[in-house]
């Protein structure tokens, strides 16, 4: 077991025998509320029989006091964040198991379900696609659904289970099927909240194959960023499958309700549709990013092939100048030795000088000319 999660247990453990020896929430006198309630983290509480509700208690300890009061009652418990103690009450209360307690406390769980006996503990993450940034956000929930109890623990802004409450009391005869439903009705709005996010992933790659051909500079930074959260998309929906498998293999044991078995069936469903979406999207990325990489390797190329034909058309040029240069030398270096005007020098009184200096520079130049013409560079 690793070291953080023995330290975890090592606190836990002495917390719930403290609370069993009687210091719970619901042992405390009247004058000295717990920590936990001073600092209720509680979003709503209610009990329901028969698909109704019958009760509103304000704080945990209330909850207990009438659900124990009513054998038939279910209670549904929604925190947003709760403290340690206030996990640790429910665990006393409900008999949740410590290692559930454990992660439901650290939170940052892939998806899973586990079985603790006849409590299921359920880890979900939810998401939204957050428009104004085009980033998705995930948020962790984790369920305890037990006989006669559901907890829902939400550790982030998703998803919206006040709407899920809402819809399930609109509809008292599906929530009448027990902590089941409540269970289904969670996970069916986890997993519709996964439609608006893959339409706007899929928006996303539209744009970034339009950006990839208008040859975007910024576009390798938007793909990589998008395809971390097709990742992340990822991780949040491949677990549900085998959960939901696991739930079903689950029918016959614990005897699920036929027509509750249908919409589990039908959320299954859904859950594969998204998956094969989310994969797909990140075989498209990953075929985007080669394309992407083909391109700019092309825009390379064209650009380095530019720059050679630039750099020959100027070598061209420099070696027209040169020869023009070499052979305007010549008549230059001749003019200057007849013009250093020294008294000894053969010519200089000669009466063909001036015409064999002249005719002597045209050689030279001739020559020069005809030698360069033939090396092309001119």
């Amino acid at each position: 077991m690793p070291p953080r999660r023995q330290r975890a247990l090592r606190v836990i453990r002495p917390a719930l025998r403290r609370q069993g020896r009687g210091n719970s929430v619901t042992d405390r006198p009247a004058d000295q509320p717990a920590a936990a309630e001073r600092r209720s983290s509680i979003v709503d509480a209610a009990l329901y029989r028969d698909g109704k509700r019958i009760s509103t208690p304000s704080s945990l300890a209330e909850t207990y006091r009438q659900l124990r009061a009513d054998s038939e009652a279910m209670a549904w418990i929604g925190l947003h964040k709760p403290s340690d103690a206030e996990l640790l009450s429910l665990a006393d209360e409900f008999d949740l198991h410590e290692l559930a307690v454990e992660d439901a406390m650290e939170a940052h769980q892939r998806p899973k379900l586990e079985r603790y006996g006849e409590t299921l503990f359920v880890v979900l993450r939810a998401a939204r696609y957050v428009d104004a940034v085009e980033e998705v956000d995930f948020a962790e929930l984790h369920l305890f659904v037990g006989p006669g109890f559901v907890i829902t623990v939400r550790h982030g802004a998703t998803p919206d289970l006040s709407s899920v409450r809402r819809r399930m009391e609109d509809d008292p005869d599906l929530l009448r099927l027990g902590p089941e439903a409540v269970l289904y009705a969670v996970l069916d709005s986890v997993v519709d909240g996964y439609v608006p996010v893959v339409n706007g992933v899929s928006n996303d790659v539209d744009e970034i194959e339009v950006q990839v051909f208008g040859r975007d500079p910024e576009v390798s930074r938007r793909i990589y960023e998008l395809s971390r959260e097709v990742l992340e998309f990822q991780r949040a929906t491949r677990p549900l499958s085998g959960m939901l498998s696991g739930l079903e293999g689950g029918f016959e044991k614990y005897g699920t309700d036929e027509e509750l078995q249908r919409y589990l069936r039908d959320v299954a469903d859904h859950v594969t549709e998204v998956t094969e979406r989310v994969d797909g999207f990140r075989q498209v990325l990953s075929d985007i990013l080669a394309v992407n990489a083909t391109l700019v390797t092309q825009q390379q190329n064209e650009e380095m092939k530019s720059l050679t034909e630039a750099n020959f058309a100027q070598n061209e040029e420099l070696k027209k100048i040169s020869a023009w240069a070499a052979i305007l030398f010549a008549p230059t270096l001749v003019g200057t030795i007849y013009g250093m005007n020294f008294d000894n020098m053969p010519e200089t009184h000669w009466g063909f000088g001036y015409p064999f200096a002249l005719l002597l520079m045209a050689i030279v130049c001739a020559t020069l000319f005809v030698v360069f013409r033939k090396k092309d560079w001119l």
